[in-house]
């Protein structure tokens, strides 16, 4: 793992070392079959429902940072065109005193 990860990325590669842990642990476990399996399948509907609502907030998050964004470079936009046109009418005004 590079030390450019991103919180998440690290989060994630901890929860899946977890999972195959769990996993192994529960095969090496001494349980019966039917048990292990049992466990083993409510275990992974609890990961793949974690993972699912973390995807769910992460891509959120990420629609409010592009709304923002895109919020941002519209006020800019604005304010540009509002500069080029107070040069325009000040270029005009100074070339009918001329």
């Amino acid at each position: 793992m590079s030390d450019e990860a991103s919180a998440g990325e690290k989060a994630l590669y901890l929860l899946l070392g977890a999972a195959i842990g769990a996993a192994t642990a529960l095969l090496l476990a001494p349980r019966s079959g039917e048990e292990t399996r049992k466990l083993i399948l409510t275990k992974a509907r609890e990961g793949a429902d974690l993972v699912a609502n973390r995807t769910k907030a992460v891509a959120e998050k990420t629609s409010t940072y592009v709304d923002r964004g895109k919020e941002l470079l519209q006020q800019q936009r604005d304010q540009l065109a509002a500069a080029i046109e107070a040069g325009k009418q000040a270029y005009k005004e100074e070339k009918e005193k001329a």
